[in-house]
């Protein structure tokens, strides 16, 4: 695997510790601001919007700019906004910087999935998708308990104020390992590769990777007041479910990374599976410290491990959308991100306590296994062939001779 796609996974490190590190500092924003918990959720939600809205608009942008200057460009913006969050007082402005930060984050996603696919080649494509995906996955393990450590020691604005600097090393990476590189020459019209995403069977796969994400955003997002109210452990134990949480995301996304492509439906039907039945014994468990510190790995494993076989069947499905199909994949995937924090907040507002998110966390991987049994029914059938996979051969040399030419 080449070094700059590890390079890729250093940057989305520092945002998915932005993305994530909410979960930690919920209740600390909420006094500091004077909102309520759910409104501090939102924040996520604000986060997973603008990369929602942000990922296609974005991708378009960025399309006919050299990957280098595009990579940058998205990451430079996303550091700025992280020190005005952390210096303003002001609950609406801090929302603004959400916004604007997610769409640095859509941006950089989607010109680093489409870079690190074509960096690795046809044979390594599950890996360098796993590798990028597995930026965040070290986020949960190490950023996000970081994030809520300094919170409780010098509140929630240091973990703002540390994003923005772990962003500078990897801008520095990103400057170094990666290609100068030129726009790909041969790329399909936009009009062309958004005919090419309008498939059944792609839009099934988008809808079941957008739920499973709800799913595990909604209860990830409330996992603070859950250990401190429900499972009744010390706001110190936080930092550890979140580590152990994120143990269990990286090690998901590295096994599904090398064994994925030899059987993608019965493990991904088997990972769907899983997290419905995980979600719904954690509700049931969660008032143990034991049962609590036992499933919240499992889950993070089988939450991202599957979450990434859904983004590389993306790939598959759209490999006529070169440019595009990151983009979309990542705009689904934040769609359960907005979806999750915001559902879960209202099952809390609506006086079902902390323990409700997972149980809406349950009942949205019901629907995710009903959009993926209807995906698999639409499959066309040379989505197993090995044309068809994440992507054609000539777009992966087409960028590797802009890169080598830059």
């Amino acid at each position: 695997m080449p070094f700059s796609v590890y390079a890729l996974g250093l940057a989305v490190f520092a945002q998915g510790t932005s993305e994530f590190m909410l979960s930690g500092l919920l209740s600390g924003i909420s006094a500091d601001l004077h909102v309520s918990i759910p409104a501090a959720g939102l924040l996520t939600s604000a986060f997973a919007v603008g990369l929602v809205i942000g990922s296609p608009l974005m991708a378009l942008l960025g399309r006919n700019w050299p990957r280098r200057r595009a990579l940058l460009f998205f990451l430079c913006v996303f550091a700025a906004v992280h020190v005005i969050g952390a210096v303003t007082s002001s609950y609406g402005l801090l929302l603004a910087t959400r916004v604007l930060g997610a769409l640095a984050n859509a941006g950089f996603w989607a010109v680093a999935l489409v870079t690190a696919v074509a960096l690795a080649g046809p044979g390594g494509r599950a890996r360098a998708t796993s590798v990028v995906v597995g930026g965040v996955t070290v986020a949960c393990v190490a950023g996000v308990p970081a994030g809520a450590w300094l919170g409780g020691q010098w509140g929630w604005r240091a973990a703002f104020w540390a994003v923005a600097l772990v962003s500078l090393p990897a801008i520095a990476v990103i400057a170094a390992a990666i290609p100068a590189g030129r726009p790909l020459s041969a790329l399909p019209s936009a009009r062309s590769e958004l005919r090419s995403l309008a498939g059944r069977g792609l839009r099934l796969t988008l809808l079941t990777s957008a739920l499973v994400q709800g799913a595990t955003f909604c209860a990830f997002s409330y996992l603070e007041p859950l250990a401190t109210h429900v499972t009744g452990v010390g706001s110190a134990w936080v930092p550890v479910l979140l580590a152990l949480f994120g143990a269990g995301s990286f090690i998901g996304v590295t096994v599904c990374g090398r064994v994925i492509d030899s059987r993608p439906v019965a493990l991904t039907a088997a990972g769907l599976v899983s997290l419905t039945l995980g979600w719904a014994l954690l509700a049931c468990t969660a008032g143990s410290p034991v049962a609590v510190t036992a499933l919240v790995p499992v889950q993070g494993m089988l939450a991202f491990g599957t979450g990434t076989a859904l983004i590389s069947h993306v790939f598959r499905l759209a490999d006529g959308a070169p440019s595009l199909a990151g983009s979309f994949a990542t705009a689904a995937f934040n769609v359960g991100g907005a979806l999750g924090p915001w559902l879960g907040g209202l099952a809390i507002g609506a006086g079902y306590g902390f323990r409700a998110p997972l149980w809406v966390s349950a009942l949205l991987m019901v629907l995710a296994l009903g959009a993926a049994l209807a995906a698999h029914a639409c499959r066309p059938a040379p989505a197993s062939s090995p044309s068809s996979a994440l992507g054609s051969d000539a777009h992966a040399h087409t960028y590797e001779q802009g890169s080598s030419s830059g």
